[in-house]
């Protein structure tokens, strides 16, 4: 039976991909050149890893720039459009309904601790979590299972008792790895995605309660 749920962040619990991208995007666009998608989807889920968006910016352009300055000019922009995002559809429902059932809950993310603890905390959801572990606590992100097998750890819960809610390939394979059911929620920037592997797909939490996934056979015995 169901024991415990961990959602993402990015992507899943605010749909901050699609703005991370866009500010990105944004400064190539002021440069005359552009960031593919199809670049940056590779990324999505996970850290950088060997692809570097100042050094593409350099190599599009010919020329150098002042990298901690564009950090902090896309850090600047990001922070302004994510706060103004909204929850994603149904993340509050499910997460109050499952607090409310007596379900453990945590968060698994690929983000750093003070981006996604300062998000949870603003939007009044951080006391729903007992735990919560992001790449500061691990030696490896996404798609390696580290994330997961950690908050599980923490939580007291075995794998096949648990639920990842994820948004992104990335994700997706870090929750399967751990042994975990993975339900996926795309967004704009994963909705083109290969999510074959997942244990469910919907297009918003909103489609989903509680009763859908304690029926016997859904996703549990």
């Amino acid at each position: 039976m169901l024991q415990a749920i961990i959602f993402d962040f990015d992507g899943t619990i605010l749909d901050t991909e699609r703005h991370d991208y866009g500010c990105w995007a944004e400064i190539y666009q002021a440069h005359a050149v552009e960031l593919p998608l199809a670049t940056w989807s590779n990324i999505v889920g996970t850290v950088h890893g060997d692809f570097d968006p100042h050094q593409l910016l350099e190599t599009l352009t010919g020329r150098p720039f002042d990298r901690a300055g564009l950090r902090a000019q896309r850090r600047r922009r990001l922070v302004e459009l994510v706060e103004q995002e909204p929850l994603r559809p149904g993340v509050q429902a499910l997460i109050e309904a499952a607090h409310a059932a007596g379900l453990r809950l945590g968060v698994a993310s690929s983000g750093t601790r003070d981006w996604v603890e300062g998000h949870l905390v603003a939007r009044a959801l951080r006391g729903y979590f007992g735990v919560v572990r992001t790449v500061e606590d691990v030696a490896r992100a996404k798609p390696d299972p580290e994330l997961y097998l950690s908050a599980l750890a923490a939580l007291g819960v075995a794998p096949e008792y648990a639920l990842a809610i994820e948004d992104s390939r990335h994700g997706m394979m870090a929750a399967k790895a751990a042994g975990m059911k993975c339900l996926v929620v795309p967004n704009e920037i994963t909705q083109s995605f290969d999510f074959s592997e997942a244990d469910l797909v919907l297009e918003s939490l909103a489609e989903i309660d509680l009763a859908r996934l304690f029926a016997p056979g859904a996703l549990y015995p």
